[in-house]
């Protein structure tokens, strides 16, 4: 028994929207019998006959009429199916484990996160912080497959056999307490800083974390806190001076200024996007992510 079929509505519909077999054929790169014979087998599954003949071309019948105003229904429901299905294909799923040191936290991440959420909906992130050196361990021990360091000046990372791609470069800065003697000056210089009781960064031995500023010996450490709020709130309480790096520095919250510091010495902070060699798809869409971020006047 003959049945409907998308291909055989799809040709009565242009039939009957173009008056005419041969043109129809035409517009759907068939020939004109393939197109009499769909149309026969609509006939067939209908019982009926669907067009009438005419001098000028060819009109629906009434049973053809009741057809296409369901084919016109179906037609649409499949070209919506073929759309969604595209974008299903092209849409990447799956889960992402990502690291990245406490300072990333603050705006980098955040905001790579949310742009993968945007553009990217069916991908989950789950991220760890941790200290640069912890996550390139976990990294090489694929506990993760993306992780987000900085490299501190006269430190460098041992990259070798992964990829790893500069996102952010930035001069360290001071955060003093508003009301500190420091607080008006346009910069300050090293020698400024050496009897400052300081806030440094603490957590699992080997990481490096911001500490005093480099090259002042024998700093005066009065708290080590290992999450960046609260060594910031530390300062904001007037208890010492941190440094921070330029890509929070304008994310200072009340209670506390931001000081350049005159040193011609190697002070610039990077950034990495590090993952493996052979980088999954999820993990090279993100570093797309943080590149853009990072890329963007807004940070």
């Amino acid at each position: 028994m003959a049945e409907l079929s998308l291909m055989g509505l799809r040709v009565v519909d242009r039939v009957a929207a173009l008056g005419s077999f041969t043109a129809a054929a035409d517009t759907l790169g068939y020939t004109q019998s393939a197109v009499s014979r769909q149309v026969a087998a609509m006939e067939a599954a209908v019982g009926a006959v669907l067009f009438e003949r005419h001098a000028r071309g060819v009109q629906p019948t009434p049973v053809g009429q009741v057809l296409l105003r369901h084919a016109a229904v179906l037609l649409a429901a499949a070209d919506a199916a073929q759309r969604e299905l595209a974008a299903a294909r092209e849409q990447l799923v799956g889960r992402l484990v990502v690291g990245g040191y406490p300072t990333g936290h603050v705006v980098l991440l955040p905001r790579a996160l949310a742009l993968m959420r945007d553009e990217h909906p069916a991908v989950e992130v789950a991220v760890h912080s941790g200290g640069s050196q912890s996550l390139l361990r976990m990294l090489r021990a694929r506990q993760v497959e993306l992780v987000v360091v900085a490299q501190m000046p006269g430190i460098e990372h041992d990259f070798t056999g992964l990829r790893s791609e500069l996102l952010l470069s930035g001069r360290l800065r001071v955060a003093v307490p508003d009301g500190h003697r420091l607080a008006g000056l346009a910069s300050v210089t090293p020698d400024d800083l050496r009897e400052e009781p300081w806030i440094v960064g603490t957590g699992p031995a080997g990481d490096v974390h911001l500490g005093a500023w480099p090259g002042i010996e024998q700093p005066r450490i009065a708290y080590a806190a290992a999450d960046w709020h609260a060594r910031l709130g530390l300062v904001a309480a007037g208890l010492g001076i941190a440094l921070v790096p330029d890509s929070v520095a304008s994310l200072i919250s009340r209670g506390m200024t931001v000081v350049p510091v005159d040193d011609d010495g190697p002070h610039t902070r990077h950034v990495f996007a590090v993952t493996q060699r052979s980088a999954n798809p999820l993990a090279k869409v993100f570093v797309d992510a943080l590149r853009q971020v990072a890329t963007s006047s807004a940070l």
